[in-house]
């Protein structure tokens, strides 16, 4: 068997290490799925190969790492960077004029035969137009992962008070649904994390066949996030809050995502102010990616920590709220064993959560959960039981629920250890990719039939590529 395995993943921001989570709406949950499951995929067996393409830059604003044509992640896995567009970093939303000239050039590297893949998987809505032409052009199957979806976004937007045209201004959310519309359709499987995707989000396209609809749960590396703690990185965290509040004993109520609208933190910093029993007994701990000044994040960003900061002054939170501006990937295990040591809780308050790894990181940490009762979460807490989940657009129940989690110990503990177990037991890396090459050896089974048209045998045979129906 010799796969070979073509990932696209195109906003730029990715390497083998140190990845910058957070650091801005294109830098969340994804980039670490896309990067765990490269580094799984290379380490089976049947793979022989696995290149991740992504969007070279030359910028001086960004680090040096992201402007290299190519990067070792480990045998068998590296980064390939194609350079589309202008020098300079652009967020997702700016990248689709380039697009086509991306697919050209993929065109030309992918289509000789030492490169040509036994498989494209398209990562967002921007991968899926490349990879539907791309797939076209090699004839070889092509999957489609949206990770978020447009309509659902924009559902939720609409709800959230925003107009049509600032929506489309923000996110060229037609762009991104028709890009969307089309990979659904062209696609031969379709993997999603969730069956709540595949049933209440991805059913909102047209295009969308329920039978190419495959849920393979994402993993957790649980070398990096287990329960057992150490007191020298207790006492790094301890460093990291010290400027910020008055009490380090105090249980905490952690949160750690990207500074979006989408993730609701200002409304957990509201539930958090109104809370009389929350503001006595915890401290509240943001680590909302890494900045050097707020000025310079972007309009989004910019916005989110202006509301953060005001509720902040509005309930006197100083001395209660923490928000660093810096921590290290390694730093991120920490936190949640340092939380969990105290007797905390994590909390997830998304408006739309299609799956929510830091949410398996927490658990499989020991840290209870509080989380949006939407999408991924609602799936985990079925498989881990180690929290609440709660309309995170009423701050009333979200205040009652984050009382909830800190006020019972024996509860908490009970949580504490059915989240540590529920992830073993059902969320790893291993048994992702096991099943991931399951749905393909179905998939290549299905579609390579002997026939006259020249289809001699499936890639699990050993052909270097496989022909795509269309």
């Amino acid at each position: 068997m010799s796969l070979k395995f073509l990932h696209l993943h195109l906003h730029g921001l990715i390497r083998s290490n140190s990845l910058e989570l957070g650091r801005d709406s294109d830098t969340g949950g994804q980039t670490q799925y896309v990067m765990e499951l490269v580094k799984s995929l290379a380490n089976t067996p049947e793979v022989d190969q696995v290149d991740l393409v992504t969007r070279l830059i030359n910028d001086s604003k960004i680090d040096s790492s992201y402007s290299k044509e190519q990067e070792f992640i480990e045998p068998g896995a590296q980064i390939v960077r194609f350079q589309f567009g202008p020098n300079k970093y652009l967020r997702k939303e700016l990248l689709w004029p380039y697009l086509d000239e991306l697919t050209q050039n993929l065109i030309q590297h992918y289509g000789k035969d030492e490169n040509k893949p036994s498989c494209i998987h398209s990562h967002y809505a921007d991968a899926g137009y490349v990879g539907v032409r791309l797939s076209q052009a090699l004839k070889v199957p092509f999957i489609f992962t949206g990770h978020s979806l447009g309509r659902e976004k924009k559902r939720k937007l609409l709800e959230a008070g925003l107009k049509i045209n600032q929506i489309e201004k923000l996110y060229c959310i037609s762009k991104r649904i028709n890009a969307e519309e089309e990979a659904l359709k062209y696609a031969d499987i379709v993997v999603t994390s969730t069956k709540q995707e595949s049933v209440h989000q991805y059913s909102q396209y047209h295009s969308f066949s329920p039978e190419k609809s495959n849920v393979i749960a994402p993993g957790v590396d649980h070398t990096k996030f287990h329960h057992i703690h150490s007191t020298t990185e207790t006492s790094e965290i301890d460093n990291m809050m010290l400027p910020f509040l008055k009490d380090l004993r105090k249980p905490p109520i952690l949160a750690i995502s990207r500074a979006v609208r989408r993730k609701n933190i200002p409304s957990l910093v509201e539930a958090y102010g109104r809370s009389e029993k929350l503001k006595r007994k915890t401290n509240l701990i943001l680590v909302l990616g890494c900045r050097d000044n707020t000025s310079k994040l972007d309009s989004q960003q910019r916005d989110v920590f202006q509301k953060i900061f005001e509720m902040i002054d509005k309930y006197n939170l100083y001395g209660k709220v923490a928000y660093p501006k810096k921590h290290s990937p390694a730093n991120i295990p920490s936190l949640y064993r340092w939380a969990a040591s105290r007797g905390g809780i994590f909390v997830n308050p998304a408006l739309t959560e299609p799956f929510g790894l830091t949410l398996l990181e927490a658990s499989s940490c020991g840290l209870p959960i509080i989380a949006t009762d939407d999408g991924g979460p609602k799936e985990i807490h079925a498989k881990c039981e180690n929290g609440i989940l709660v309309d995170v657009t009423d701050t009333n129940q979200l205040k009652i629920a984050l009382e909830k989690g800190i006020s019972n110990s024996s509860q908490w503990k009970l949580w504490s250890r059915n989240g540590i177990e529920g992830v073993h037991r059902h969320f790893s890396w291993k048994t992702h990719v096991r099943n991931y090459l399951s749905v393909l050896k179905g998939h290549y089974q299905k579609s390579t039939i002997v026939s006259s048209s020249g289809i001699k045998e499936s890639c699990l045979k050993g052909s270097s590529s496989l022909i795509k129906p269309h």
